[in-house]
């Protein structure tokens, strides 16, 4: 329990508030949504939404996703200062790690073969005139195949482990309770 309190102590204070959010410049025009109430709130439908919004603004965009991840969460109805936080499983130290993953997961997935190519296309990579270029066009390609693909199946997964921990988090404390009640009345009795 000790270890949580810790952890939360330590993350809840680099949440970014409400109103750090509203006076943010890029967001001052839409300021007033971000003020809704039911955006800030920890439920078990905003929370696995944030998250999964998040991964998805985290791996779509790698730089600038904290903004992508706060105007999604709005019509998304999520948890806002979550969908941010979780914005930074891509942040500056991991982006070369993500880039080798989504680069590796783009060439998995697209198997590039340059034999099934039609001819024109054949004769044009064999002329060599894009040669100095073409391994900038087949990593960059590779790469955002592969972070889109992160970005889709990681959050859906972020959403269904959330919602998993959400459920076991909430069971445990109403068992908790339970127990509490439980004995409290059999001291009445």
């Amino acid at each position: 329990m000790a270890e949580r309190k810790r952890l939360k102590d330590r993350v809840v204070p680099k949440m970014p508030t409400r109103e750090e959010m509203a006076s943010n410049r890029w967001l001052a025009p839409i300021a007033h949504r971000f003020l809704s109430p039911e955006l800030w709130r920890f439920t078990r439908r905003s929370v696995p939404r944030g998250v999964a919004l998040g991964i998805f603004a985290g791996f779509i965009i790698p730089i600038g996703q904290i903004f992508l991840a706060a105007f999604l969460a709005l019509p998304a109805r999520a948890n806002v200062p979550l969908a941010v936080l979780v914005t930074f499983v891509t942040n500056p130290l991991t982006l070369a790690f993500w880039l080798v993953v989504a680069n590796k997961t783009g060439q998995f997935f697209l198997n590039i073969d340059t034999s099934g190519h039609s001819e024109a296309i054949g004769r044009e990579i064999s002329s060599g005139r894009l040669e100095t270029y073409s391994w900038f066009f087949q990593t960059a390609g590779t790469t955002a195949v592969g972070f889109v693909l992160l970005a889709i199946v990681g959050a859906a997964v972020g959403y269904l482990v959330s919602g998993w921990v959400w459920r076991f988090i909430v069971g445990r404390k109403l068992r908790a309770r339970q127990r509490r009640y439980m004995a409290r009345e059999g001291e009445l009795l």
